[in-house]
């Protein structure tokens, strides 16, 4: 029992923490709402040719819109 519980709690804490979109992996981008396996790609090809100092600058990437950016925002820091 105990053991379920520290996962639930690690997993958790996981939700809520911050993903930093200029070092996460592919599957850290995964894990926000919205993100999949071929817009995370989209990301990590971004970020080798430009800094994102915040999530609108993903809105020039094609398929990125305001609803996405918007769900983006809410996992995310640039730092």
């Amino acid at each position: 029992m105990k053991r379920i519980l520290c996962m639930l709690l690690g997993c958790s804490m996981f939700l809520f923490a911050s993903i930093n979109l200029n070092t996460a992996s592919k599957d850290e981008l995964m894990n926000i709402k919205g993100i999949g396996a071929k817009k995370a790609e989209k990301i990590l090809v971004f970020r080798k040719t430009n800094k994102i100092t915040q999530a609108d600058d993903l809105k020039s990437i094609k398929g990125f819109g305001p609803a996405l950016i918007k769900k983006i925002q809410e996992y995310a820091s640039e730092k």
